[in-house]
């Protein structure tokens, strides 16, 4: 209960990672709101699941992308909860495509969600945290993308070196609020995103030989560390900083 009567709001929280951070800061006490682009029924399970754990949760619907969609269900996670201490950024999209053939249309959609969301939230939660003078918390999901290159993702990969910049600059900003702001940068975790991909021999086994620790990560891995960064008494001097949760996978680069 180390995030007891703490209120949280996770982005893109109805699958994968960000649903597994949902559910483990509920575990941990905090309050939950779930935001989701399209699937409700994913949502309101992630809330139920929340609920049984004695703790309160909403689900809240829109795209990160959406400057109004994000104000209106900022809004929406601040008046159910009474007021907002941590935020998880995790919303995000993939897309695996050459370079010489990702067109403009690919490009600002990856850099818009992954990128331009969490800018969006961020700064929409960030204000109403200095408003209310909380000392809360961001942690930005980004990968281990931003650190390495990765054939076909450019996008992507950019994207999250966007989001290391980008958290450095939250906490630069917002230190005298303090607002802590930090990132997580997790290494091949199986998701919806890549199951697929995962699925196939060469892909997986191309992946591995590049991980020392040779194993593939699964949403529950990336919990610990977010609850950790989360917290106030545990992290209070951890600021603009990147967590690799990744096997080992930035020890030897590309």
């Amino acid at each position: 209960m180390r995030l007891d009567g703490k209120r949280a709001l996770v982005t893109g929280g109805s699958r994968s990672i960000g649903r597994a951070i949902a559910l483990g800061l509920a575990r941990e006490g905090a309050d939950v709101g779930v935001n989701y682009r399209r699937s409700r029924e994913d949502a309101e399970s992630a809330v139920r699941d929340i609920e049984a754990m004695g703790r309160r949760a909403v689900a809240v619907q829109g795209s990160t992308d959406s400057r109004s969609d994000v104000e209106r269900f900022v809004a929406e996670a601040d008046d159910f909860l009474g007021g907002l201490d941590i935020l998880a950024n995790n919303a995000g999209i993939l897309r695996r495509t050459p370079f010489l053939e990702i067109d403009e249309g690919e490009w600002d959609a990856i850099q818009g969600v992954n990128l331009k969301g969490y800018f969006l939230v961020g700064q929409a939660v960030a204000r109403r945290m200095v408003e209310a003078g909380t000392a809360g918390a961001v942690v930005n999901v980004s990968s281990a993308g931003q650190a390495v290159a990765a054939p076909n993702l450019t996008h992507y990969c950019v994207s999250k070196a966007g989001v290391e910049m980008l958290t450095k600059q939250m906490a630069l900003e917002l230190a005298p609020h303090g607002i802590r702001v930090n990132a997580i940068a997790p290494g091949l975790i199986e998701t919806d995103l890549n199951r697929a991909d995962i699925a196939r021999d060469d892909f997986r086994e191309g992946r591995l030989a590049r991980i020392p620790l040779r194993k593939i990560g699964a949403p529950d891995d990336v919990v610990g560390a977010v609850v950790y960064l989360a917290s106030n008494e545990e992290a209070r001097l951890v600021t603009g900083a990147s967590l690799f949760i990744d096997a080992g996978q930035t020890i030897w680069g590309a």
